[in-house]
């Protein structure tokens, strides 16, 4: 069941779903009811626009979340203590909403898979960020999206940011600031991380770090929302054999 279904993220798992050996689409949810047409010639699917009248008739071994934050807890709420498996890409989660996901997970036995990003490439590049950091001692990102993503900076943006503090041991160095520089960015572990949201761009995150007389840059683009399939297919065929949550495909991937 695809949660978030009429979204251009839930749009594309859906396609990848109708396509996928070993798979059935049993229905969608968003924040509207009626039916979605399904491309190809795969005819129409039932939209609710609650989660537990779609659980009770569509009866999903698995869920794919690509909503917003404020939708994801009161779905694992509903459908991990039903034994159901969750794979999202929700990001925007506080700490404490992690958590309780994560022990919901555990208490129940269920498999989730929660990741900032489900892009392999984009994987890849946090983990050559994390170990170039403990390299350097000034580092930026930045990060650009489609003018309708809802949050600045992105959720991988703060896990690269994240990682690369945690590989370092320490908060790195940021050069040239003074309080109350707006246009600097955004502060995080002394990195500087901008955003930019623009018409035109699907996703691209560049790291840059700096040492006198050298610089090193790590990017990933997101030429389109297929890159991300891949990911998602991974993490659904992973969540059935876990007892608990994982967050990041990087651990999926074993890096």
């Amino acid at each position: 069941m695809v949660h978030g279904a009429l979204g251009k993220m839930g749009q594309t798992v859906i396609e990848t779903v109708l396509k996928e050996p070993g798979f059935e689409l049993a229905g969608c949810v968003d924040r509207q009811k009626g039916t979605i047409n399904l491309p190809g010639g795969h005819g129409e699917t039932p939209l609710f626009d609650r989660v537990s009248q779609a659980v009770d008739e569509c009866r999903p071994d698995a869920v794919v979340d690509f909503s917003l934050a404020p939708a994801l807890l009161p779905l694992a709420r509903y459908i991990l203590p039903l034994g159901i498996n969750l794979v999202s890409g929700t990001t925007g989660l506080k700490p404490e909403e992690l958590e309780e996901i994560s022990n919901l997970a555990s208490s129940h036995q269920t498999g989730v898979v929660i990741a900032s990003n489900f892009a392999i490439g984009s994987i890849l590049m946090q983990h050559l960020a994390r170990i170039a950091a403990a390299h350097f001692e000034s580092a930026e990102i930045i990060e650009l999206h489609h003018d309708k993503k809802a949050d600045a900076p992105s959720g991988t943006a703060l896990t690269t940011a994240a990682g690369m503090y945690r590989s370092r041991g320490k908060a790195f160095t940021r050069p040239g600031t003074s309080d109350g520089v707006a246009s600097r960015g955004q502060d995080i572990h002394g990195i500087t991380v901008h955003s930019v949201r623009l018409p035109g761009i699907l996703a691209r995150q560049e790291v840059i770090f700096g040492a006198p007389g050298q610089t090193l840059s790590i990017s990933h683009d997101a030429i389109s929302r297929d890159c991300y399939m891949p990911g998602v297919i991974m993490a659904l065929h992973r969540a059935r054999s876990l007892k608990e949550m994982v967050f990041g495909l990087d651990k999926l991937l074993g890096l």
